[in-house]
């Protein structure tokens, strides 16, 4: 898959947030962006347009003045990105400095932008808030190839790092409780991080919390119940299983494992946003974000 390269005027009002007459008004005032038109007079914006006006935006938005931001060469505005103070900047120009670090394949802007947040918010806000839109937004990006798979991998990878040394941080503060969660995901599920940030509310809660990884198949959670009388299993379905399966899936896990036990099952993630828990299994319960489950405990 080849990476998008040109945007038309609407493809930048839904990256950036900032709407289209606006654009039309800075390009013609002020001569912010140099598109390229068509015979028809159709305006198309390359990767570059792109990345000034998503950083244009936020600076905007912090109070810069546009006028001024015009006459400011390229690097320029990326510094001013990058030393803006971070206690004034919302949420949609956060996850617009995520983007840009994103598109440039830059940690370094990926981490002062994080570093500069958990000064003023925790973790879990910033997971909660921001990481969740944020991988949100790109998969839409994803889907309607604004971005290719590598540029996901960069930014998803970069916020496990996040996410496995805020577990590592948490580990030990077990309550003595002798609640035991194991968590795990479907045959061909390989998107961790939910379930990575499940992990962690739960050992920062005092749960005993075991992670047995991705792609994990439904007999080898009757290893957990050789060691343990009770467990509380915890899947999160992104992809997989397929829409047509969810049901089929769950069915053979409460036949396997959770039937004539006392076991249970809570599930998270897109594939059973939309599912009662009524209509399941009994002890199969589904949770429409991790918000709701974690409220559940």
């Amino acid at each position: 898959m080849s990476i998008k390269t040109s945007f038309s005027i609407k493809d930048l009002e839904n990256l950036s947030g900032v709407k289209a007459h606006t654009i039309r008004i800075w390009e013609k005032r002020y001569d912010l962006l140099q598109p390229e038109r068509s015979g028809t007079n159709i305006r198309t914006y390359d990767i570059e347009n792109l990345q000034k006006l998503l950083n244009v935006s936020l600076l905007v938005n912090n109070g810069f003045k546009i006028s001024k931001l015009a006459k400011m060469s390229q690097d320029e505005v990326y510094h001013n990105v990058k030393s803006t103070s971070i206690e004034s900047i919302s949420n949609a120009q956060h996850i617009n400095a995520f983007k840009l670090a994103m598109l440039n394949f830059d940690q370094e802007l990926f981490d002062v932008t994080y570093n500069k947040m958990l000064a003023v918010c925790s973790f879990r806000e910033i997971f909660q808030e921001t990481f969740l839109k944020l991988l949100d937004e790109i998969g839409v990006l994803w889907m309607t190839n604004t971005i290719t798979p590598v540029h996901e991998h960069f930014v998803s990878t970069l916020i496990q790092q996040k996410l496995l040394l805020n577990i590592e941080r948490v580990q030990g503060l077990s309550d003595g409780s002798e609640k035991v969660y194991a968590l795990f995901l479907p045959l061909n599920e390989i998107h961790e991080l939910g379930l990575l940030y499940v992990h962690f509310e739960l050992l920062l809660r005092g749960f005993k919390s075991i992670y047995l990884g991705a792609s994990v198949p439904i007999e080898n959670l009757l290893e957990l119940q050789k060691v343990f009388s009770e467990v509380h299993f915890v899947s999160y379905f992104t992809v997989s299983p397929g829409v047509e399966r969810v049901s089929s899936y769950l069915d053979e896990v409460h036949e396997k494992i959770i039937d004539g036990s006392q076991d249970s099952l809570d599930v998270l993630g897109a594939r059973v946003k939309d599912m009662k828990s009524n209509e399941l299994p009994k002890n199969i319960d589904v949770h429409g974000s991790i918000k709701d489950f974690v409220n559940s405990l």
